[in-house]
């Protein structure tokens, strides 16, 4: 996170300048060259993951392409099916290292010790993940460019101004400098928060979950989280965000359908705690149906709050605003873990405490940077665009 806060502006410029095919191309390679070196590295594996997120400036520009290889009533369809591969990647990343993890120990009649697997026990999981890049390098060879530069930028005005006056604003210039641009800028701090909230969460409840029960956990194995998380988890993602999720953006908005899925993401990360007083069949029960019903208000979330950036700037500036979100982010990204590890460590060590014993404090420091993300998209700090407003 930190090498990808460093990089991303650079690689958002880079897909308005020479399009957003090659920069989500390169992307993707270098995913497959430095993800497998990192299963390979003890020494060097900070570097190789630092190295890995300066060259992923893959985020920017596809927020930016799934707007504009979409028509306009699918707008919110192409930004929830970015967000919900986030989410797949939030949950079913750490179920494949749960499966992969260590295979000659979990695995000895088929990987021996002696193997590269035995000398490397988090190699597999990561020559997982590259071969599943490799192969969706190879697809982006029927990827069309969405970006198109004309001589003739007269032309395109004139069929701005022929369209209906919504989408005219959705595709007018905006103020020049994305600085000036506040309901671009005011997206930013609940963008930021929602990220932030995510990686947190993500790190605390796979740590939570496998923690013992004397200090407030679930005493899982890492097959029990995987096999808990990973199924049937992404199939219901997919329904939601390919049939469910467009009724909701077309009734509430992306204002109200961001405020609403903060709200109840505050919901179910409550009762956490409460899922210790649980075990067997109804723990994992409990346990899927709270990430499943979590990532879909944080998938909800954070698509309305990308349909309100993106949205806010013209084409040309798209992929600079999502690399300078993406910068933004991702520096919240980059402090979220070390946040969530010493505050899950600072639990360990308080669980007999009377006022929010240690695992119940966890979850609710997450539930107050979750409500900071809520408050910042209310007025007067969420400021939204006037339709027809055009830079001067």
């Amino acid at each position: 996170m930190i090498g990808r806060a460093f990089s991303a502006i650079f690689w958002g410029i880079d897909a308005d300048r020479i399009g957003r095919k090659p920069v989500i191309v390169f992307a993707i390679l270098s995913v497959v060259i430095f993800n497998t070196l990192f299963g390979l590295r003890t020494e060097m594996a900070i570097a190789t993951r630092l190295v890995l997120g300066s060259l992923n400036g893959l985020l920017a520009p596809i927020k930016a392409y799934a707007i504009e290889v979409c028509q306009a009533e699918h707008h919110a369809l192409g930004l929830s099916v970015v967000n919900t591969a986030w989410g797949f990647g939030l949950v079913i990343g750490p179920a494949l290292g749960g499966y992969l993890a260590q295979p000659a120990e979990k695995y000895p009649q088929t990987f021996s010790k002696e193997s590269v697997f035995g000398r490397f026990p988090y190699f597999l999981p990561c020559v997982a993940v590259s071969l599943l890049a490799a192969i969706v390098l190879i697809s982006c060879i029927w990827m069309p460019e969405t970006i198109h530069k004309h001589k003739s930028p007269e032309k395109d005005i004139q069929v701005v101004k022929a369209l209906p006056s919504e989408q005219a604003y959705l595709d007018s210039p905006r103020k020049k400098s994305l600085l000036q641009n506040w309901p671009w800028m005011s997206t930013m701090v609940c963008y930021c928060f929602f990220g932030f909230h995510d990686t947190a969460y993500s790190e605390i409840l796979s740590l939570w979950a496998v923690s013992d029960r004397k200090y407030g956990g679930l005493s899982f194995s890492s097959e029990d989280i995987g096999g808990v998380l990973a199924v049937p988890f992404g199939p219901s993602l997919l329904v939601y965000q390919l049939i469910i999720y467009h009724w909701v953006h077309k009734f509430l908005g992306p204002v109200i359908s961001s405020r609403v899925a903060s709200a109840l993401s505050i919901l179910i990360v409550s009762t956490y705690p409460f899922m210790t007083y649980l075990s067997g069949a109804k723990l994992s029960f409990a346990l899927y149906s709270a990430a499943m019903m979590r990532s879909v208000v944080a998938i909800t979330a954070s698509t309305g709050i990308s349909l309100l950036q993106n949205h806010a700037v013209r084409q040309d500036q798209r992929g600079t605003a999502n690399g300078i979100s993406t910068t933004a982010m991702s520096f919240f990204k980059a402090i979220a873990p070390i946040g969530a590890g010493y505050l899950f460590s600072w639990a360990q060590k308080h669980q007999d405490s009377t006022f929010f014993p240690g695992d119940q404090m966890v979850f609710l420091v997450l539930n107050l940077v979750q409500l900071l993300g809520l408050m910042f998209t209310f007025e007067p700090f969420l400021v939204l665009p006037t339709v027809g407003e055009e830079c001067s």
